[in-house]
């Protein structure tokens, strides 16, 4: 389907993009992660960890918009027909619920902790990262969902 129109090209390029931007900070957040489990200093745990919400994590709900506009505007090669454009959908719920269900409070958790304490403990770091490993491997099956296509 790509290249057939520009305009369904252009949402295709905005869907890639977000999709690489939050693959992007999800990998830095669990190297955050990562360095908390190691026992980072004070500086670097407040550097990563702000007392600040994380809305860059949330491109990931930009994804089911722009991949439905691609279903809804595209051919039958992208209609919502196809068993991959499902497990698209259901990833994408997956992985939303555990972000705003399990990751993001525990980023939160963790901020508050290195916000009062000045250092959060290893295992507060090993709990994120699986977390976060979790959230990346649930990406991992959309992502092959979508470039085998079958």
């Amino acid at each position: 389907m790509i290249a057939t129109t520009v305009t369904y090209d252009v949402i295709f390029l905005v869907h890639v993009i977000v999709a690489v931007t939050t693959l992007t900070v999800l990998i830095a957040m669990r190297a955050s992660a990562q360095q908390i489990a190691r026992g980072a200093d004070s500086a670097t745990q407040q550097a990563r960890f702000p007392r600040r919400r994380n809305w860059a994590a949330r491109l990931l709900h930009l994804l089911p918009v722009t991949g439905l506009v691609m279903s809804l505007t595209g051919d039958s090669t992208v209609s919502l027909t196809r068993p991959w454009i499902g497990i698209g959908i259901l990833c994408y719920l997956a992985a939303a619920g555990h972000l705003e269900a399990r990751t993001l409070p525990l980023e939160r958790v963790v901020s508050e902790v290195i916000a009062h304490d000045g250092v959060a403990s290893p295992a507060r770091g090993r709990q994120l990262a699986r977390s976060i490993d979790t959230l990346l491997a649930v990406i991992a099956v959309a992502l092959l969902a979508m470039v085998v296509q079958f």
